[in-house]
């Protein structure tokens, strides 16, 4: 008598997580009223989801940092985790946390309540490097740390190699989003990585809006005590992603192929990363200090149908001077980034 062959078991969300994905930062669909859409906030879940999203950060910048130590916070990951139950296959469920240890713990608590996986910790500009590392502890106690490189201009802050390493070697720590939107930054992370020696056990997710295809292209080597590492970026946990998710994970299998050693995609993908950051930076706002950068994702959502119009929770958050036509300009320029016609396709079923 034969026995039944094995059924393998399904992966666990680190597992999913460490072979790498596409993770759109989730944005905050508002009525003219600036109160919670509900309908929009699901059919934006819903277009990341069947666009191939590996997984959703939801209460992150993109989503509004001001929603946190509000009612607004809970509904808003609650709505994401529901929507993704509509489906069979497994979303990883990222949850932005932030502030001082004790609203952060909290928060995780509140996430992993509702089913999140991990959290995104987003760094707290009264504490130290330090204080950073005991808050990180603290939180992944709760859940899975996702450590958060943010750059400057948005809230985040210059912080040491010797912080990476120190962060990495935290057991609780299984990933980190590196968007400082600096190259001698980025290399402090994966030097502090490879000392800390967990490039096995961390996922390097670039959230470098400014280089998104050159960094999951690159095959970097970090030498380390005379030992050389490879050590790559497996995905993406960005806001540029929020928009053109179907693009973003096409973009994303072509960049394994790269790294694979296809030179011939490498040149294409190279090439793309030219236009993905010229439309990056009209779209999130480079030239005024990244001031319009929600409104702009907004704004590039809304003409899909996706959004009903670009409010963000502050009413002088809008778009800068000249943006407008900037935006304009890259939409015309680039249509083989953008994934209109997957959205128009469904969009009618989204918001249903």
């Amino acid at each position: 008598m034969s026995l039944p062959a094995a059924v393998a078991e399904p992966a666990s969300a680190r597992e999913l997580f460490r072979g790498g994905m596409v993770i759109p930062a989730h944005p905050l669909a508002l009525t003219a009223e600036r109160r919670l859409d509900e309908r929009r906030q699901r059919a934006l879940t819903r277009y990341y989801v069947e666009a191939g999203a590996g997984g959703l950060a939801v209460g992150v910048h993109t989503t509004q940092f001001a929603i946190h130590g509000t009612g607004m916070l809970a509904p808003v990951l609650e709505l994401a985790a529901e929507a993704t139950r509509e489906y069979d296959r497994r979303t990883v469920l990222v949850a932005g946390v932030v502030g001082p240890t004790g609203q952060a713990v909290a928060e995780a608590e509140l996430a992993a309540s509702l089913g999140y996986d991990m959290v995104l910790l987003a760094p707290d500009p009264d504490l130290d490097e330090d204080g950073l590392l005991d808050r990180t502890r603290a939180v992944g106690s709760v859940l899975p740390v996702i450590g958060f490189y943010l750059q400057p201009s948005v809230g985040g802050r210059v912080l040491s190699r010797a912080f990476w390493t120190r962060l990495a070697a935290v057991e609780a720590v299984v990933g980190i989003k590196v968007a400082p939107f600096n190259r001698y930054r980025t290399l402090d992370v994966l030097h502090g990585v490879c000392e800390a020696g967990r490039e096995g056990e961390v996922s390097l997710y670039t959230g470098n809006d400014d280089h998104i295809l050159a960094d999951l292209v690159t095959p970097h080597q970090v030498v380390v005590g005379g030992r050389r590492t490879d050590v790559e970026f497996v995905g993406g946990l960005l806001g540029q992603w929020s928009l053109w998710a179907r693009r973003a994970v096409e973009l994303l299998e072509r960049s394994r192929l790269a790294r694979a050693g296809d030179l011939a995609e490498t040149r294409r993908l190279l090439t793309l990363d030219g236009h993905l950051t010229d439309a990056n930076a009209a779209i999130f706002d480079a030239a005024h200090g990244f001031h319009g950068c929600i409104p702009g994702i907004h704004e590039v959502l809304r003409r899909q149908g996706l959004l009903a119009g670009r409010w963000c929770l502050d009413p002088d958050e809008d778009l800068s001077p000249g943006q407008l036509a900037e935006i304009d300009r890259v939409l015309a320029a680039y249509p083989w980034l953008q994934d209109d016609e997957f959205v128009a396709a469904h969009l009618d079923r989204w918001l249903a």
